[in-house]
């Protein structure tokens, strides 16, 4: 895609809408109306289908029948109205979404239509305006895709028959052999199968290399693959009856999946016998998915890449470090290769899709590297090819992200919701043994709740639920599960501490932990170099410090202080928070518990937003600060992204994605007390969110961190940065900085 359109894919992306500043770049052509009504014979001819991937049946790129030619559709200018048009063509009752950019691989042939603009309501994406039939400036890359409801319409007579390719693999697994009755997770070596209509079938393995087997590997979630001993499955493979659907396989390695490698199938009347036998492979699994401890220790994942943002594992936006400090990746050119050498270099499979425009959030340092060019084979992404970034060339708006293939672990089979009033929210209930049960909700939070939705494959935890009585409760069973306390981090509840016997003082029906999930989340950063820049120490008379004092804003001595006379020694500095996640976010408590403050005429919607702390060398709290929220509105947005919250008039609080709330240095409690503070070095912490009160998709950026040097009569902050901003060897130096010895900052 070229700039100018990506530029424009972003911001219908992003803002859910199109920029008149995107409609202005797609040149009218005289041809930019409906198509001429096609005769009945004509209509006949068109027809659609899903293909690519992978993908499921109600998913795909979008391919069209005409003039006797299968061609694709251009992503430009695409929406979601010209997905409605082509579900219920296919026969879906409408789309629940649509992709852009060759989500589903490049189709070949002709692009048979361009900047196709329906308006919802026609019968056929014939119908819509467009440049007309093949009239297109587009590549293959930039094929589109539909995601349909997976829903029939009654009734719907399929007179768009669709050519069924026998002879397209979209689902492959490893059957196991050796150690069966163990029924271990996850499978790594076995029969190679793929889905074959109703059933499974074998490949052929006459000619089969390693690089076959590194692509099944990579499908099936592992990075490495390794040599197969054939005699385990001799005799097992002879006394086999074997159905051979491919006969041969030729890959070259980097490929994401055994359907875009070189096949050759069974024909439907053909004879055909395997001069081998069936395909036998074996995967090496990354070390989150390893039972061997001893062996995790050596193959210990990439310390300069990470994924940040994602709900799941193996999916997020893709973070590199350089020196010292983390940066992103920006998504021109950005595809299934690249992705795929990050997805390995962190342990999983190959990459299920490349991700643009920020999908995962966007983040707020450097952009380090801009169209990478990977080949498949590389160990890191840094061995691959790439440019450095120019502040002209990427914005954060184009962070490069990933979802890889993880290994089948089967973890939604032990865990269920159910109860709520929808499929995203419910009462817990856990498999222990053979019998179903609900959690305690004693010592419920939001980190529990995390794994939860993060085991269902339901994306985050808005609310961790400790009373579950107002949803159904007939089927209610007995509590199987107590005193759970997780990190966040786990793949499944049961990977977190909990009571060896159930012991819970709540009843089971009514106190039963429960969540809510939801696909997106919040995520607050601190922009960590305005408080760098705008800290400085005011003497302020105790005569204006009573609305402050009567707030709680000032350390405890100011109680035995001899007001009105006197002064409070304040630490001022200005906060500017981002929500760069992607959903808003918005107080826990509704607006009927907010508490008005008369005193500073506004209404209160959290009890503590942020902690403001003076720590000493040795973690040591010397001085504090705290902020409920006078009130969260946007303050400002970027370029694009309107403000939807503002607290004038009782208004709706909150941080749209995109905006920031600013705390200006001058307002009352943007501050720490620090006048019983001696002359020193210290850390000056602000942690955002701190009792994670609201759910976010990262809290390890919540914290942000500066080296304070006091002289008694002014401050200086160095370093400032958020928590999970430099590598773990810098951190640990920042700890242990001793100070300046001088005024001049290097």
């Amino acid at each position: 895609m070229d700039r100018s359109k990506h530029r424009c894919h972003l911001s219908i992306l992003l803002l859910g809408l199109l920029l008149p500043t995107c409609l202005s770049q797609t040149t009218p052509t005289p041809s930019a109306s409906p198509l001429p009504s096609p005769s009945a014979s004509q209509a006949d001819r068109l027809r659609v289908r899903l293909t690519g991937y992978p993908r499921k049946h109600n998913e795909g790129r979008v391919e069209l029948f005409y003039k006797g030619e299968w061609g694709t559709i251009c992503d430009d200018d695409f929406s979601i109205q010209n997905a409605n048009v082509l579900c219920r063509q296919l026969g879906f009752v409408s789309a629940t979404g649509w992709t852009h950019s060759a989500k589903y691989g490049k189709g070949q042939g002709k692009i048979w239509l361009d900047n196709v603009n329906c308006n919802g309501g026609e019968k056929s994406i014939e119908n819509c305006r467009s440049r007309g039939w093949g009239n297109s400036d587009c590549t293959h890359d930039e094929d589109a895709g539909v995601v349909c409801k997976d829903e029939r319409i009654p009734g719907f007579v399929d007179s768009n028959v669709i050519d069924v390719d026998e002879n397209k693999i979209e689902e492959v697994r490893l059957r196991p052999v050796v150690n069966m009755a163990k029924k271990k997770r996850p499978v790594t070596e076995g029969v190679v199968e793929v889905r074959y209509k109703d059933g499974w079938a074998q490949v052929c393995d006459v000619g089969w290399t390693i690089k076959n087997t590194r692509v099944v590997c990579g499908m099936l979630g592992f990075p490495h693959e390794r040599k197969v001993n054939k005699n385990f499955y001799k005799l097992y493979l002879e006394r086999q009856k074997s159905y051979y659907h491919v006969h041969s396989v030729a890959c070259t390695g980097t490929e994401v999946h055994l359907a875009a490698c070189p096949l050759e199938f069974k024909k439907p009347n053909g004879t055909f016998t395997c001069g081998g036998s069936a395909a036998v492979v074996s995967c090496m699994p990354g070390p989150l998915f390893m039972q061997n401890s001893g062996l995790k220790k050596k193959l210990k994942t990439s310390t300069n890449v990470r994924l940040k943002g994602g709900a799941k594992v193996g999916e997020g936006r893709v973070e590199v470090l350089k020196g010292s400090e983390w940066g992103t990746v920006c998504d021109d050119r950005w595809n299934l290769q690249s992705a795929s050498v990050v997805c390995r270099e962190l342990g999983f499979g190959s990459a299920k899709e490349a991700l643009t425009g920020a999908r995962m959030g966007q983040a707020m340092g450097p952009i380090y590297m801009n169209e990478v060019k990977c080949v498949g084979t590389e160990k890191s992404i840094w061995n691959c090819p790439f440019k450095n970034v120019t502040s002209e060339d990427c914005q954060h708006t184009e962070d490069a992200a990933v979802r890889c293939n993880i290994p089948y672990l089967g973890l939604e089979n032990s865990i269920r919701i159910v109860g709520g009033r929808t499929g995203y929210e419910g009462r817990v209930e856990v498999q222990v043994g053979s019998k179903w049960g609900t959690v305690c909700s004693t010592g419920w939070t939001t980190k529990e709740a995390m794994v939860v939705c993060r085991q269902l494959g339901l994306g985050y935890s808005m609310h961790a639920i400790t009373e579950t009585w107002y949803w159904d409760s007939s089927n209610v069973t007995e509590m199987v599960l107590s005193g759970v306390k997780c990190t966040g981090n786990e793949m499944s509840l049961s990977q977190c501490q909990h009571h060896k016997t159930v012991t819970c003082q709540r009843a089971a029906a009514k106190f039963a932990a429960g969540v809510i999930c939801s696909e997106t989340a919040s995520d607050l950063i601190l922009n960590a170099s305005l408080v760098q820049q705008t800290v400085y120490i005011e003497d302020r008379p105790l005569h204006m410090l009573y609305c402050a004092a009567e707030e709680d804003c000032l350390s405890k001595s100011a109680a035995q202080a001899n007001w009105p006379y006197g002064h409070r020694r304040l630490l001022r500095f200005s906060s500017q928070i981002h929500n760069i996640g992607r959903a808003d976010f918005r107080p826990k408590a509704g607006r009927h518990s907010w508490v008005w403050h008369a005193c500073h005429g506004h209404y209160h919607s959290m009890d503590i937003f942020t902690h403001y702390d003076l720590l000493n060398s040795n973690g040591t709290k010397v001085a504090e600060g705290h902020k409920a929220s006078f009130c969260l509105e946007d303050t400002d947005c970027q370029e694009g992204v309107s403000k939807r919250y503002e607290c004038a008039n009782f208004g709706d609080q909150g941080i749209t994605v995109g905006c920031w709330d600013l705390y200006r240095h001058d307002i009352d409690c943007q501050w720490i007390d620090i006048t019983d503070v001696k002359p020193g070095n210290y850390i000056l912490q602000i942690v955002i969110n701190p009792n994670h009160e609201v759910a976010e998709s990262d809290f390890t950026n919540n914290a942000m961190k500066c080296n304070c040097k006091y002289d008694g009569h002014r401050i200086w902050l160095h370093n400032c940065h958020t928590g999970d901003a430099f590598s773990e060897e810098a951190e640990k130096k920042f700890e242990k900085y001793p100070g300046q010895t001088n005024n001049q900052i290097s």
